[in-house]
């Protein structure tokens, strides 16, 4: 799971900074953080794609949603033993019988005595 945070999150962490820091242009003295830094590349990216700057960072955006949608799927498909342990024991045994009808009132632990 480390590995996945770093070559997953390192550079969705990065790219998001770098695109929040220039566009607001908090640049700290760092021209790859200016706002004329910002306007550049992506005057040169929508040269090269043939379409209008402005509309890419839409399409980047879109694009990691995407991606870390299946990229979390690929885990769960792979961690699905545990996950289905954890919701068994998170939401009780009458997750594990689908033809066992659940109890209105919960565990039999939990009734008060009282008459």
């Amino acid at each position: 799971m480390k590995w996945l945070l770093m070559f997953w999150g390192g550079p969705v962490l990065l790219l998001t900074g770098w695109y929040g820091l220039s566009y607001y242009d908090m640049s700290f003295g760092i021209f790859m953080l200016t706002r004329d830094a910002h306007d550049l590349v992506f005057r040169v990216y929508g040269r090269v794609l043939g379409i209008p700057p402005e509309t890419i960072p839409p399409l980047v955006a879109r694009a990691m949603v995407v991606d870390t949608i299946v990229l979390f799927g690929l885990v769960a498909l792979r961690k699905r033993r545990q996950i289905m342990a954890w919701y068994r024991r998170r939401f009780g045994t009458a997750a594990q019988s689908p033809g066992a009808p659940a109890s209105p009132l919960g565990s039999k632990a939990s009734l008060s005595s009282a008459p």
